[in-house]
């Protein structure tokens, strides 16, 4: 299984950037994709996951700004994030639960600032 994720860069605060990861191999038909993030100096964390049904969960600092969405059929992850603040700065990284094992993506840099 691989993950493959884009979308980063450099935004202003009060911005929106949407990620995406893909996932290839053998995916296990129940599963959940999810977003974490590691801002400079601090644990990695969760921001969002999404079950393969559709069960969304968000960290309280995500709830009303970011939203995440999945293709099925391209086994692919979104994360749409609006109203970014600086505090928002940080690597974010995709991940999949593929029941058996858990799967990482290489990290998209996600940066606010004026």
């Amino acid at each position: 299984v691989q993950l493959q994720a884009s979308g980063g860069g450099l935004v202003q605060p009060g911005g929106s950037l949407r990620l995406s990861c893909a996932a290839s191999g053998r995916i296990n038909r129940f599963n959940i994709m999810g977003w974490h993030r590691q801002a400079p100096g601090k644990e990695r964390e969760r921001v969002a996951t999404i079950t393969s049904g559709g069960t969304t969960n968000y960290a309280d600092s995500a709830k009303g700004r970011f939203t995440i969405s999945r293709d099925g059929a391209k086994n692919t992850v979104y994360l749409q994030m609006n109203s970014l603040k600086p505090e928002d700065t940080a690597v974010y990284y995709c991940r999949l639960d593929n029941m058996d094992d858990d799967y990482w993506g290489q990290g998209t840099l996600v940066t606010v600032s004026s």
